[in-house]
């Protein structure tokens, strides 16, 4: 998950006692995450990084506020905690009051696909990041079998700061490259019906699923009325070559949302009867606006002016 954020100034980092919480990872070496005062904003503030507790402390923050530390962190702030790459890109965002709510605009568009989809039967998740997207399908979207496929170990190590589910019946966490998983997926009895794709590392998108062949093997592995759904975020050049590749992909069966914050929300149908109907969609978005509170007449209206763009 990627979102633009302000450049964060460098400020004078006060040290206090460290406090270390073991958190259990699947597959991977148990990390330990360390808790320092944040060098950002006011004394209360944390920042959670995946360090041992006897690690160089002030050495590891200088990294972070160069821009050299390589691996996810978070910032917590005691109102939202947020999930980095860097310090330029928000990877996701929890309310600490509400941590199922989608707080990024971005995340919100995502859910667009319901309005041509109200009951799938299984979402396929290229990317954790925090977990927004997959704790609100989760409580949100029917019975959906809801997989989510990262291949960072480190991000998942974070999954109970941002209160991601346990694995269960109908929820499940998986290490490995999402691209792969698609052409397995493409092999199940059941087919996803929506492939959400928000894959990305501190370079941007991931480069795994930056071709055509991608896009191709999203195609055969959806079920017969399935939907793509993808956050393209980054240079307007590698946005651009991205939606590119959908549209010839998915015979231009294609709808967007372009953000103010650099993201562009792309929504792909493999049904080749795609016709939406937008009085009757207006009537599904006013349903799930009271269901769930977000504003989807907002994105009805946004998404029928991306069709009526694209026939021009």
């Amino acid at each position: 998950m990627a979102c633009r954020v302000r450049s964060l100034p460098g400020l004078a980092v006060q040290w206090r006692p460290v406090v270390c919480l073991p958190i259990p990872v699947s597959r991977s070496e148990v990390p330990s995450i360390l808790v320092l005062p944040s060098p950002f904003f006011t004394e209360t503030d944390t920042i959670r990084l995946l360090e041992p507790e006897d690690c160089d402390t002030q050495w590891v923050l200088r990294q972070v506020l160069s821009g050299a530390y390589d691996k996810p962190f978070v910032i917590d702030d005691g109102t939202t905690r947020t999930l980095h790459f860097s310090l330029s890109l928000i990877q996701s965002t929890m309310s600490l009051k509400d941590p199922f709510a989608l707080e990024l605009d971005y995340t919100q568009a995502m859910m667009s696909f319901q309005l041509f989809l109200q009951r799938p039967q299984h979402i396929l998740m290229l990317g954790l990041g925090g977990g927004s997207l997959a704790k609100f399908c989760y409580r949100h979207v029917g019975s959906a079998r809801i997989t989510v496929v990262e291949i960072d170990p480190r991000v998942i190590a974070f999954r109970d700061e941002f209160e991601v589910p346990r694995d269960d019946a109908r929820f499940s966490v998986i290490e490995g490259d999402g691209a792969d998983w698609v052409i397995k997926s493409g092999e199940w009895d059941e087919k996803p019906d929506v492939i959400m794709m928000d894959a990305f590392d501190r370079h941007g998108l991931s480069g795994s699923v930056s071709s055509t062949a991608f896009y191709q093997s999203v195609y055969d592995a959806l079920a017969g009325r399935g939907v793509m759904v993808a956050n393209l975020a980054g240079e307007k050049d590698d946005r651009t070559e991205h939606l590119a590749m959908i549209s010839e992909v998915f015979d231009d069966r294609v709808l967007s949302i372009m953000l103010s914050d650099g993201n562009d929300i792309v929504l792909a149908f493999r049904n080749p009867s795609f016709n939406p109907r937008w009085r009757e969609i207006g009537n599904t978005a006013k349903a799930l606006r009271t269901r769930t509170g977000l504003d989807y007449p907002k994105y009805v209206q946004r998404l029928e002016r991306s069709r009526r763009l694209r026939y021009l």
